[in-house]
């Protein structure tokens, strides 16, 4: 631990080694990945903080396996995380939004690595043209194919109780990375001054009643009768349990998440007509998603199942979402079970 400007210095790097002297049996793998992904995140956040004075912003002219318009950012990280985590030698294979397939490394030290690595490398990348915070979204599942052998889709169709480590990186008018390794969670803000991510949110703790719903509203028609009569619920008046609540959505699923996570609330992307199954994925937001979340003290599900208890049976398989404060979650599933 440092001192520097009149504050305590704890480094994501000290942290991680002070955390793995926790666990005597821990051969240092798992904390090799943290810090690659630390420096794919401080890469792109400069990249995403010359936006707009660099050739980033815009159409790469590709349309990824969602469907979706890819961004220039979008194949920037996507490209860096990808090779950050390859440098770490410890993992096998990745699973991205961007990549309709999974990509495998041949490569002998990848090969024989213990992990599989899940990522959204850059959530909400659609509001980065008007410098509204995005995100990257990650997950880590030990493998399940043998060492040495190339990985399988099968490594990656784990139900999410099986994550080893989840976390995401907020670009905003901070940057933050915040993760869990099953022991609670913790959060790092980049101090740009020493280029260093510094323990700014430990062992966080989401309240278990909230005032902020978070919706996109204006998909309403389209919602189940449950999720409407919550809405309802939620804008009317009652002094007694605080209400009318707060309705904050910002359309980047970390940046929402995160608010929510330290002030209380919840987040809710439910089917819809357009989307019967969802729109969010499973694997790579969903699960890690509600990983941090149940591991903050919060709750995350499809409506009616834990999420994190859910079979994946698609790379890109997408799932209703309800995650944040436990109490609104519960309330949420009262009025969804009401109004089937």
């Amino acid at each position: 631990m440092k001192a520097r400007a009149g504050y305590q210095i704890v480094t994501l790097n000290e942290f991680i080694i002070n955390r793995q002297e926790e666990h005597p049996e821990a051969k240092g793998d798992l904390s090799r990945l943290l810090h690659h992904i630390g420096v794919a995140a401080k890469i792109v956040n400069k990249k995403i903080n010359k936006a707009g004075l660099v050739d980033i912003l815009g159409e790469a002219g590709e349309v990824n396996v969602q469907g979706e318009e890819v961004k220039k950012l979008d194949v920037f990280a996507n490209d860096h995380f990808i090779a950050a985590v390859k440098a770490s030698g410890e993992v096998c294979a990745i699973a991205s939004e961007e990549n309709q397939e999974i990509v495998t490394f041949d490569d002998g030290l990848s090969r024989d690595g213990h992990y599989v690595f899940c990522m959204d490398p850059l959530d909400g990348s659609s509001n980065i043209e008007v410098n509204v915070s995005v995100g990257t979204i990650f997950s880590i599942y030990r493998r399940m194919s043998p060492a040495g052998e190339q990985a399988e889709l099968s490594d990656f169709l784990q139900r999410g109780i099986r994550q080893v480590a989840a976390g995401y990186v907020i670009y905003g008018s901070s940057t933050m990375m915040v993760y869990t390794t099953g022991n609670g969670v913790d959060g790092f803000t980049l101090d740009p001054g020493i280029g260093e991510f510094c323990l700014s949110h430990p062992q966080i703790r989401t309240p278990d009643d909230g005032r902020i719903y978070s919706i996109n509203e204006g998909n309403y028609v389209h919602f189940p009768m449950g999720v409407k009569k919550y809405i309802k619920y939620c804008q009317e008046i009652d002094p007694e349990t605080h209400r009318p609540y707060t309705s904050r959505y910002i359309g980047s699923l970390v940046s929402d998440f995160h608010r929510n996570l330290l002030m209380g609330g919840i987040f809710i992307y439910p089917e819809t007509q357009s989307a019967p199954k969802g729109k969010l994925r499973l694997i790579y937001e969903c699960n890690p998603i509600a990983y941090l979340a149940e591991q903050a003290g919060g709750m995350a599900t499809n409506g009616a199942v834990r999420t994190m208890d859910l079979d994946p049976v698609d790379l890109h398989q997408r799932v209703p979402f309800y995650v944040g404060s436990r109490r609104m979650v519960d309330k949420v599933h009262d009025f969804l079970r009401e109004f089937p």
